[in-house]
């Protein structure tokens, strides 16, 4: 009978090149998330989520199977926001790194009433949870939001009509206690223009393109009236905000961004 030799862990051997590496791991895992509403329900989604740790610049890789191992250890049921920094930390034992990066980013979808008909429909925003784990946790959350903007200088120098387009509205924030998505959503869509929604009939219509044109915004408008909305929310330590308008009229975007740690204020 041959004896069975043990095979060797190639990945925790050393590496002569001394280069350590920043975050090295998984991307695109799909798996299921389990989110509470503000109703007491629940909503079920499918999360792509990326793993990392930091690696030594004395070892040759990381053990890419034990970031699975970990997720699928909770019985393969959906992961809900509670526990992510739970896997995080997880993560950093069993890879036994310095720091660990866990990420998931998903569809979050929130019941949306047409402003006048009431007609309802389900608006989608992309959202995003950030864990990293090292000496103590560092949770992100992301939200992105559509949103109208009407230009200020075509509204002034035309003499009837102004041009406007959809923009993407997001912001990343860190919390001193718990923040639904649907409150920063709010805070998103009241920095444009006028919100956007699913379902729209005539009446709706004539409410939103006359609302939005009495309330003409540049991107750099959106950026500075949802940093001072951020600004006022105690709740809310530092953000990273941003406003992408998708031009109707040009074929480039306008963009505009600010960060700020409220703490250095």
């Amino acid at each position: 009978m041959s004896e069975t030799r043990p095979m060797p862990d190639v990945q925790a051997s050393s590496d002569s090149r001394q280069v350590a590496i920043e975050r090295v791991g998984v991307k695109d895992v799909v798996y299921p998330m389990c989110l509470r509403t503000p109703s007491g329900g629940t909503q079920q989604t499918t999360a792509t989520i990326n793993m990392y740790v930091s690696l030594s610049h004395t070892q040759k890789g990381t053990h890419m199977s034990r970031f699975l191992e970990v997720l699928n250890e909770r019985k393969c049921s959906p992961i809900t926001p509670e526990q992510i920094p739970e896997i995080a930390r997880e993560i950093r034992d069993r890879l036994e790194a310095e720091e660990a990066h866990f990420e998931a980013t998903f569809t979050y979808f929130i019941e949306k009433k047409a402003p006048v008909t009431g007609m309802p429909g389900l608006m989608n925003y992309e959202v995003t949870f950030e864990c990293t784990s090292n000496a103590e946790d560092d949770f992100v959350m992301g939200v992105s939001a559509p949103a109208t903007s009407l230009c200020p200088c075509s509204k002034e120098i035309s003499e009837y009509g102004a041009h406007n387009q959809r923009c993407r509205v997001e912001a990343r924030v860190r919390t001193d206690g718990a923040m639904w998505i649907e409150e920063l959503v709010e805070l998103l869509e009241a920095a444009a223009s006028h919100p956007v929604y699913a379902v729209l009939k005539r009446p709706d219509e004539k409410f939103v393109t006359e609302k939005a044109f009495d309330n003409p915004k540049f991107v750099e408008d959106i950026v500075r009236d949802l940093a001072m909305a951020l600004d006022a929310q105690d709740r809310i330590t530092w953000y990273q905000i941003n406003s992408e308008n998708f031009e109707s009229i040009h074929s480039h975007n306008a963009y505009a961004q600010i960060t700020r740690d409220k703490s250095e204020a």
